[in-house]
């Protein structure tokens, strides 16, 4: 059954089908060719896998972060980030940094984020003579720090997947998204210099007030999700509730640029979204579910472990491992492809699930920014018009700067388990 099963899902992998139904076909495949399995179990397996109430939190924070977007949000964590940075050189690039972090918050999409910043970041970024590739491969990079900074979608997935605390991933995501952010405020800040990008002008206190009450509301959302979920008010899933109530009523009646007709539009989207996430769960448990029974993840660990005893050896191939199938699929398949595969190791390493997860949430963030299925580059690119090729290699500096905290993350565990509840 396992030559069948992993060569029928390189050959579609490669033939470009959709990895949802890469998964599907493949389980199928080998089930039928030489599996002793009754095909009921294929419905029974999918529909095991989205019957979680935890995976519930998606399609919420999903549609609260559409309505956020429609309801004038962006333009506001613009302002307010502008009204900090404003007297620093390149002041748009640190703009840009620091709206990636604060949009995570409410999106927890790398991809959303990118789509959502560029629109705005780029055309103005080019107005003041910024380098066209900078300016884009900033924004990929930016935006991509969705997936880390919670609420975010990976970290659901995640934590259903291994049976880590969601609650305590969410806590955990704030340190590498913000070293991640600094780092990249910092290159940003050298290149400006370098190339004489300009200063925007730096605001007095009172306008910075002004700006943080505008923005006020769009702040205390993530700040309102993460405290209630940390404290036990609410589930994670109960948060995304909240998050979309909280969406309707600061975009319909506080900022009032959401409006009626708005909705079936941003529900429909939602509503697609959810559907092919679900589908890609279903198929990813059937495939998951094939590879236990054939007892592949325990031949996988026992195999990595045999390569080396030491710990920090055998942490660095794993972060190989994942950087290279980051470069081919998406954060949602990867995860729930992996975490039956690699939790078994990070267990027997007594490596924290909560730091693992992060670890491999940061890999396969980095994935979105590289060929061949490199979304958020990909999003970038179309929105700014550079060509592939150059922003590839424009966006090398923000790899190596989150390769740096994957470093950190991974070899330092107090930078991530110093929030986790005892």
């Amino acid at each position: 059954m396992t030559p069948i099963l992993f060569s029928t899902f390189i050959a579609l992998v490669f033939l470009g089908v959709p990895i949802a139904f890469v998964l599907g076909i493949a389980s199928l495949a080998a089930m039928v060719l030489v599996g002793d399995y009754p095909l009921q179990v294929v419905l029974q397996r999918m529909f095991a896998a989205v019957d979680s109430f935890p995976l519930m939190a998606i399609p919420f924070f999903m549609l609260a972060g559409s309505l956020m977007e429609k309801g004038g949000i962006t333009s506001r964590i613009v302002g307010f980030a502008l009204s900090l940075v404003g007297g620093i050189r390149g002041s748009l690039a640190h703009v840009v940094s620091i709206t990636g972090v604060i949009m995570g918050g409410i999106s927890g999409s790398g991809v959303a984020d990118t789509a959502a910043i560029g629109s705005i970041m780029v055309p103005e970024m080019t107005k003041r003579n910024y380098h066209k590739d900078f300016s884009a491969a900033l924004v990929a990079a930016a935006g991509s720090i969705g997936l880390i900074i919670p609420p975010s979608i990976a970290m659901i997935i995640y934590g259903v997947s291994a049976g880590a605390s969601i609650g305590d991933l969410f806590m955990s995501g704030f340190v590498p998204g913000i070293l991640i952010a600094g780092g990249f405020m910092v290159y940003s800040h050298y290149i400006a210099i370098k190339r004489g990008y300009p200063i925007e002008g730096k605001k007095i206190w009172p306008e910075r007030w002004v700006s943080f009450k505008d923005s006020i509301w769009a702040l205390m959302m993530p700040v309102i999700i993460i405290v209630g979920i940390r404290f036990g008010v609410f589930t994670p899933t109960e948060g995304g509730v909240v998050a979309v109530v909280y969406a309707i009523i600061v975009g319909k009646f506080i900022y009032k640029e959401l409006n009626w007709s708005d909705f079936p539009d941003i529900f429909g989207k939602a509503v697609i979204s959810t559907a092919t996430i679900s589908f890609l769960i279903a198929t990813a448990s059937l495939f998951s579910w094939l590879l236990a029974c054939e007892q592949i993840p325990q031949q996988i660990t026992q195999s990595i472990l045999n390569l080396s005893d030491n710990k920090l050896v055998i942490l660095a191939m794993i972060n190989v491992l994942l950087l290279i199938v980051g470069m081919f699929l998406d954060s949602g398949p990867a995860i729930i492809l992996l975490v039956p595969v690699l939790v078994p190791v990070a267990q027997s390493l007594d490596v924290n699930l909560v730091q693992f997860g992060l670890m491999m949430i940061i890999n396969l963030t980095i994935g979105l920014l590289t060929p061949p299925v490199g979304t958020a580059l990909y999003v970038s690119s179309n929105i700014s018009k550079v060509p592939l090729v150059t922003l590839s290699r424009a966006i090398l500096p923000f790899i190596g700067i989150m390769l740096l905290v994957l470093m950190l993350i991974t070899y330092v565990p107090e930078l991530t388990t110093w929030v986790i509840k005892k």
